[in-house]
């Protein structure tokens, strides 16, 4: 029979689940209502209760190994009937925040999220390096305005603030590194998972397409079955497209997308839509968090907050260009526009890769890895069935 598999549990895991945001977890005492009123939840893939009791007993590799955290959308019906009042739900979401931290490989995310003073002092850095670029750097910005004259003062001419050739290359390496800081911790998060699966690489690759479409529009959530939980999601659709839609526009359209002076161009049109649908859902987002009506708004970490926040802010100082533009105020669009970078440029730098925009490429692949392992499963069920028929 061998020897028994040794388990070294860490007591120090659930303090450290508590700092990251589940600081009720301590009061479980595992009745099992969260797991049976998930409607997410599966046989193969059970929780909450099997992350609240892996906390409370300190099996952090466990936990580093789990899908669970990140199959839960947070509709919030295991903490509004739990009895203790463990809040399962925001269990969950600090599970992910702490998972988050693992998979990233520079010690950002830890950080971030267990300091406020971290959080806020790396976007203000990133934002006052992006400052210190109009201010100071030659061919660019303000200096490059003073080189042109008092035209490009009296009447927008963004080209002589910021070059477009300029501002795309930097997009672009932008772009890549994010990219890479990303794929890097997905990476490590997918070794993690999957660890000893010994299943064969067609099986991942037969479930790609999965990924793709779970990772366009998270189309699980609404399979919560409640009305809430549906509205979340088609809002997070929503919200996704403008995200996508400002994204490519600026990475790959900025010479088209970016115009020069005071007219109108056609090309303006999908960066409206973007701008319309960014503000109306980022909004909506910050005033359920502020009513705290809906369970899953009740325990608002920094993090929620910043999520919606500094993408309003982007798409707020973004329109505000585009408007200053059009009436030809010249040096309150040049202002405005590096008002806009510097929001812009740390919502992305720090918060995509670090923060909890990540969750958007974590959770796709936790449901690619969940759909890999059953597909592998229906396989070998399917291969016995046969070997039995046949004997």
């Amino acid at each position: 029979m061998g020897e028994p598999a040794s388990i070294q549990p860490d007591p120090s895991f659930v303090e450290g689940v508590m700092e990251f945001g589940g600081v009720d977890v301590k009061k479980c005492y595992q009745c099992g209502t969260c797991g049976s009123v998930c409607l997410l939840s599966t046989p193969e893939n059970p929780f909450p209760r099997n992350q609240m009791l892996a906390t409370q007993w300190g099996l952090r590799n466990k936990l580093v190994q789990d899908l669970g955290p990140w199959l839960c959308f947070y509709c919030g019906e295991c903490s509004k009937l739990c009895p203790r009042q463990a809040n399962p739900g925001e269990t969950m979401m600090a599970l992910r925040r702490y998972l988050t931290a693992e998979y990233d490989w520079s010690g950002i995310s830890r950080r971030m999220y267990s300091s406020v003073f971290w959080e806020l002092g790396i976007l203000g850095f990133v934002a006052a390096i992006v400052v210190l670029l109009f201010t100071a750097l030659p061919n660019f910005g303000f200096h490059l305005l003073a080189q042109a004259g008092t035209a490009a003062r009296a009447h927008v001419m963004l080209d002589h603030f910021a070059p477009k050739d300029i501002v795309h290359v930097a997009d672009r390496i932008l772009a890549v590194g994010l990219a890479l800081l990303l794929a890097v911790n997905a990476w490590r998060m997918l070794a993690g998972v999957t660890r000893n699966d010994g299943i064969p690489a067609r099986f991942y690759l037969a479930q790609i397409p999965h990924l793709i479409i779970q990772g366009v529009t998270q189309v699980r959530w609404s399979e919560c079955g409640d009305k809430t939980a549906r509205t979340n999601w088609l809002r997070h659709l929503l919200l996704v497209t403008g995200y996508a839609s400002i994204f490519s526009l600026v990475v790959l359209f900025l010479p088209w997308f970016q115009i020069e002076d005071s007219g109108f161009r056609w090309t303006s049109i999908p960066g409206y839509y973007a701008t319309a649908v960014l503000l109306g859902t980022t909004g909506w987002i910050i005033v359920d968090r502020l009513r705290k009506h809906a369970e899953m708004h009740r325990f608002s970490h920094l993090s929620d907050w910043l999520f919606p926040m500094l993408l309003f802010l982007t798409a707020a100082t973004g329109i505000l260009v585009n408007v200053l533009r059009l009436m030809d105020l010249a040096m309150a669009t040049y202002v405005t526009y590096m008002i806009h970078m510097a929001v812009a440029v740390p919502m992305l730098v720090v918060e995509v890769p670090f923060g909890k925009w990540a969750h958007l490429v974590y959770r796709p692949l936790a449901i690619y890895v969940a759909a890999v392992r059953k597909a592998a499963e229906s396989s070998a069920e399917e291969l016995a069935t046969a070997k039995e028929v046949a004997v």
